[in-house]
């Protein structure tokens, strides 16, 4: 169980919140608020469960205390809705489908003599604020980082949250992943998952070592895209810091950020912009629709495990198991395949002898439809890829000096996260900064190109 320091270092996080937000710009204390409280707070169970309303824990509580500093400071400019109308039906879609899910969900489910409760009206009220405190980031970033200075700030962030990280990360490469337990008092995973060819997997803070890889694979093409566009003088101390953290991701022993890491280096130093831009787009339009191409079978799940099995066979087994499981959640999912079956893993399936849950929930897309249904899980991923289409949008007939070039390999990184969603539960307080600060953005550019629409936008011609 976390000790008196996990629990006082949740605690005093919104006294650190507005500290921030006396001492530095708005967009910067938010950045530091959350990254620095989603690296260093500890993990779930250490948080605070009080009647009525999902536990605090360290994805909520930085966001929170943003919130409350928001509304406290900036009260005359408090809008908390996107200008996309796109945007604000799955928002409001995101927040309030839920309760749908409760009504729809009051009946208990038998299994032999076992049995789940039915939800309630109390779980339909903190379903929802669950919903409203997951996107609070989003409307946070969306506000305070719209504009070009701010995502640059936001890329030297994630840069330089990897090289903090780096250090506890080679350390726990070398002794095992014990950070987390000698300074919180807990364990935050199974160790068993920290073994990986012949070494250890390291995750510090975080819950799974899936998560420390990733977030360094956001550091590496934070890094590799200040290199490529930022004009400075100590562009060579980017690209070193840009290798150095790369030698640390093949250190950490994480096949899926090793892959996207070989995909994502090379494209943001070879290609140009759009290229960069139209992959994104292509791995936000696959990871939206992977689900409806699974259901319909065309999904080359065999040809996948061959392609995995000639890496590495544990793997491709462990890729297998969850296919499986897939296939088996997502025919429970089509039993009531708008809303969904809501929590008390009531989408499970569970074995009507024993009583024991025979299927596991890996991917976050599995986890949406068979809790909140097609629609939760359109809501959810819609909002998060919405941002990378209307980038491209707003950017494909503009000259490339007229916007910021780091909103593109930001996209970029977006894709590939809300891509990760897939096969992992790997959503976080970055993901939704992420997909915050490019509406934000977006909405930035579709002012400017107001200004002088109709006549001037008649005259753009695509640019190759």
């Amino acid at each position: 169980m976390p000790n008196a320091l996990a629990i006082l270092a949740l605690a005093t996080w919104p006294l650190v919140t507005v500290v921030l937000f006396q001492k530095l710009p708005p967009g910067r204390a938010v950045i530091a608020t959350l990254l620095v409280g989603y690296l260093f707070l500890p993990e779930p169970p250490a948080g605070f469960d009080f009647p009525l309303l999902p536990p605090l824990t360290k994805h909520t509580i930085p966001a929170l205390s943003a919130f409350f500093m928001w509304f406290w400071l900036y009260q005359k400019d408090f809008r908390l809705l996107p200008r996309s109308p796109v945007a604000v039906g799955l928002l409001c879609l995101f927040i309030f489908s839920p309760i749908v899910t409760a009504l729809t969900n009051m009946q208990p489910i038998y299994w032999g003599e076992f049995f789940i409760q039915g939800m309630t009206i109390k779980d339909s009220i903190g379903f929802v604020i669950q919903q409203m405190l997951l996107v609070i980031p989003f409307l946070l970033a969306r506000r305070f980082l719209s504009q070009a200075e701010d995502q640059r700030d936001l890329m030297y962030a994630f840069m330089i949250g990897g090289l903090v990280y780096s250090l506890p990360m080679l350390v726990e490469i070398r002794l095992s992943p014990q950070l987390n337990l000698w300074i919180y008092g807990y364990y935050q995973h199974d160790f068993i998952q920290t073994i990986r060819f012949g070494g250890f997997r390291p995750m510090v803070f975080l819950y799974h070592g899936i998560w420390a890889a990733f977030f360094l694979l956001i550091s590496i093409i934070a890094a590799f895209a200040l290199w490529k566009t930022q004009k400075i003088r100590s562009k060579w101390a980017l690209l070193c810091i840009a290798l150095y953290l790369t030698a640390v991701l093949i250190l950490a022993k994480s096949l899926g950020a090793w892959l996207f890491a070989a995909v994502l280096i090379p494209t943001i130093v070879l290609l140009g912009t759009r290229w960069q831009m139209r992959l994104a787009v292509c791995i936000a339009a696959f990871a939206i629709t992977y689900p409806a191409l699974k259901g319909v079978g065309l999904v080359p799940e065999t040809a996948i495990l061959e392609a995995a099995g000639s890496i590495d066979p544990d793997r491709a087994a462990s890729l297998e198991f969850r296919f499986t499981n897939e296939n088996r959640l997502l025919e429970r999912a089509q039993q009531k395949p708008l809303f969904g079956w809501g929590n008390y893993d009531r989408n499970q399936i569970m074995n009507p002898a024993n009583g024991v849950i025979e299927t596991i929930t890996d991917g976050r897309w599995i986890i949406l439809i068979g809790q909140l249904g097609w629609l939760g899980f359109l809501a959810e991923f819609g909002l998060l890829v919405l941002p990378v289409f209307l980038l491209w949008r707003e950017t494909r007939h503009r000259a490339v000096g007229d916007y910021s070039l780091l909103i593109v390999p930001l996209s970029l990184i977006l894709a590939v996260n809300v891509f990760d969603m897939l096969p992992n539960a790997t959503l976080t307080p970055l993901t939704w900064l992420m997909a915050g600060a490019l509406t934000g953005y977006a909405e930035t550019l579709r002012d400017a190109r107001g200004a002088y629409e109709p006549k001037e936008r008649l005259a753009w011609r695509p640019v190759l």
